[in-house]
């Protein structure tokens, strides 16, 4: 029992872009779907439809973190790639196992903000603020480590 294999826990993680590294709490929206097509050729005997692949679909990255003081690099992002497409950014995600190396690497293509939501705020509350970004992008690239 020495040799098994066990899963890859989800909790340890790095992003980075523009060379840096910047701490979340949670990253979700890793997603890449592909629409079909039908089609149905007029001389096929067997009468079915085919389904064949389509255009890629992706969702959007949702990025949470704390909130630090003086710490407005992703608001400066957000208010300049709405006027300058060439704001866009490479971003990586890679899981990392206990020694800290890479097992998994996404890489998301162009990416730019589209939604950024403030903590909700409460008097009684006993929690960190967290920020929630959300970016858009044109790509996933998955990359397994050996």
């Amino acid at each position: 029992m020495a040799d098994a294999v066990w899963p890859i826990p989800k909790f340890h993680f790095d992003v980075t872009w523009d060379g840096g590294e910047l701490s979340f709490t949670e990253v979700t929206g890793l997603v890449m779907e592909s629409q079909t097509i039908d089609y149905r050729a007029g001389d096929d005997e067997r009468f079915l439809v085919q389904k064949v692949p389509g255009l890629k679909k992706t969702s959007n990255i949702t990025l949470k973190k704390g909130m630090f003081k003086g710490d407005d690099a992703l608001w400066d992002w957000y208010n300049l790639s709405q006027t300058d497409p060439a704001r866009r950014k490479d971003i990586t995600i890679k899981l990392l196992d206990e020694e800290h190396h890479a097992v998994f690497t996404w890489l998301i293509r162009h990416a730019f903000p589209v939604k950024i939501s403030s903590p909700d705020l409460k008097s009684d509350a006993n929690e960190i603020a967290i920020e929630t970004f959300e970016l858009a992008h044109e790509g996933i690239e998955l990359t397994a480590e050996s």
